[in-house]
């Protein structure tokens, strides 16, 4: 198709989009849902799992092969403002005195769900359709390891912003854990694509690079963004301009050294200052972003996923085992972290069912996954029912846990001693 014929083609599919995932974020914040968990369902339901199995005809229609790589990097666009909105609003939760904690949180959080994705597929090894030929088994393990340990850290600080509990100790204390958590996961994804390439340069450009931008991030970051926001020599359309520029030069640059642009957005926004200035132009870019580009990349996604897949009862299988090892190795394991560490259980539990929310950022690293060649049709199918499944149940449990305490009889005071 050329240009011209797609053009109407992208609008089109634009709108039906928008549309749909209003629709489910309208139905699905009736039993409290964020918007996010909606669009990635209604992404899903775009895609061959539920219109291109009904009506395919319609969907081909809507969403033709030419197409998908717009949708890709419209969606890219959506990512990165949303990761930059996402580590800006992140300097405002207080996460001071929380270090060994949070330490603790995060290392459970990556060790054992990692450890159960890789011991799940060399379980399972030559059984389960689940490998790209030429991929090695060690290298495919590797993967679904990693895919497990991600928390969805724009997911888990949405959920904390909007219930309100952003001040809260399990608020705070599960905001500095993913934020911990998704760092080394994305530097251990790195590593594997690595790996899977089978040259061992990427690695250390990814290491070096990573390295580099770290140290002139720390340095320099601060005072220049506080220069570019708080100078009267731009009004305040270029100071957006500008904001936005150096935002994608950095997205350039984290993508091309393997680290991802969604990771250098979070960390400009983080050094961003905090300014009245800034929150308008996070006020200006922000809505744009998640009402209008974060659901082309849902819908990308969604485009991907094929839950016929689940017929074959090795691929149903092994779905079941991977979800219940996911659920198990991330909520089990920070709830444990936490109580080891003196939380009180209403505490360690929310920590618990916030860390296990893997959402976006697990279809960001199952995108980034398929496009290297290391995953399957299979296994990325496998892997966002993992996301849905473990994002779905976030809300539900905090909700309940909510009830539960409020249901529970107020401790009895004992009457105090009258002195004769």
């Amino acid at each position: 198709m050329t240009p011209t014929e797609l053009a109407p083609r992208f609008f089109i599919a634009v709108a039906v989009i928008i549309l749909f995932c209003r629709l489910i974020t309208w139905l699905l914040a009736k039993v409290g849902q964020p918007p996010v968990v909606s669009e990635m369902l209604a992404g899903v339901m775009l895609g061959p799992s539920l219109l291109g199995l009904f009506f395919p005809q319609v969907q081909e229609a809507l969403f033709p092969a030419p197409l998908l790589p717009i949708l890709y990097v419209v969606g890219q666009i959506g990512l990165v403002l949303f990761m930059f909105q996402t580590g800006y609003a992140f300097k405002s939760h207080k996460v001071t005195n929380l270090v060994g904690t949070a330490g603790a949180v995060s290392l459970a959080g990556v060790t054992v769900p990692l450890l159960f994705g890789v011991l799940l597929v060399l379980a399972t090894a030559g059984v389960v359709p689940i490998r790209v030929d030429g991929v090695s088994i060690g290298v495919t393990a590797a993967f679904v390891g990693v895919a497990l340990a991600i928390t969805a850290f724009p997911m888990l600080a949405r959920i904390i912003t909007e219930r309100g509990i952003a001040g809260t100790r399990h608020g705070s204390l599960s905001l500095a854990s993913g934020a911990v958590d998704d760092g080394v996961a994305w530097i251990m994804l790195a590593v594997v694509l690595a790996f899977g390439s089978g040259e061992a340069g990427p690695a250390f450009v990814t290491a070096g690079g990573t390295v580099l931008f770290g140290l002139v991030l720390w340095l320099a970051g601060p005072r220049v963004t506080g220069a570019l926001i708080r100078t009267d020599r731009l009004d305040e359309r270029g100071r957006m301009l500008a904001v936005v520029a150096l935002l994608f030069l950095i997205a350039f640059y984290t993508d091309e050294i393997g680290l991802y642009a969604v990771f250098g957005a979070f960390a400009l926004g983080v050094v961003m200052p905090r300014h009245e200035r800034t929150d308008r132009v996070i006020g200006r870019v922000g809505p744009v972003a998640s009402a209008v580009f974060l659901p082309l990349f849902f819908t990308f996604s969604g485009l991907r996923t094929e839950f016929g897949l689940f017929g074959d009862p090795r691929v149903l299988s092994f779905a079941a085992a991977c979800v219940a090892l996911a659920i198990a190795g991330k909520f089990g394991a920070c709830w444990a972290a936490a109580r080891l560490r003196g939380e009180p259980s209403g505490v360690a539990l929310r920590v618990g069912a916030l860390m296990n929310a893997r959402g976006l950022m697990q279809l960001i690293a199952l995108n980034v996954g398929l496009e290297a060649g290391i995953v399957n049709a299979s296994l990325f199918t496998v892997l966002v029912l993992v996301a849905l499944v473990t994002t779905l149940m976030t809300t539900p449990l905090l909700s309940w846990l909510d009830r539960r305490e409020r249901r529970a009889p107020a401790p009895v005071e004992e009457p105090a001693l009258v002195a004769s």
